[in-house]
């Protein structure tokens, strides 16, 4: 797993959200953007933190940041999961994986025992220029937010 580090440029990606509608990095220029992966829409870990990020989404914007949730999930499975949960972010639907590689957050997992490829939870920090600001590789599902929010370096 080559993960991008900070410092590094944020990839140019081009990749649909969940209405099928085009998302290009390039929409994100000079504006800050948070960009977090995660494993599979609607399961609890996925769930918590995407409504934590919900719930904060008012502070998230106040401190000048665009959010962008990703997963290898279908467009639609994305709709239904930004739906049910009101989330107010677009989710990428990255079933080829080109965004999930080009960040790097691909590859081998254990659970339970199991050692499996998968999608690592993740959050990249993009700042105004698309240089990477921060990235958190141990989120907290629960309190996301509060690690973007307050844990500065």
């Amino acid at each position: 797993m080559n993960t991008l580090q900070v410092g590094e440029k944020m990839p140019h990606f081009t990749a649909i959200d969940q209405d099928g509608n085009t998302i290009n990095s390039d929409d994100y220029k000079g504006q800050k953007l948070i960009v977090f992966f995660y494993p599979k829409a609607s399961t609890p870990g996925c769930t918590a933190e995407a409504c934590n990020l919900r719930d904060h989404y008012e502070e998230l914007k106040a401190e000048g940041y665009h959010l962008l949730g990703v997963s290898a999930d279908p467009a639609q499975k994305q709709a239904n999961f930004r739906s049910k949960y009101e989330l107010p972010f677009p989710l990428v639907a990255d079933e080829d994986k080109s965004v999930i590689n080009a960040f790097g957050v691909w590859g081998w997992k254990k659970f339970m025992g199991k050692e499996y490829e998968g999608i690592h939870r993740m959050t990249f920090l993009i700042d105004e220029e698309g240089v990477v600001d921060r990235v958190i590789e141990k989120v907290k599902t629960k309190d996301h937010a509060a690690q973007i929010l307050v844990e500065r370096v």
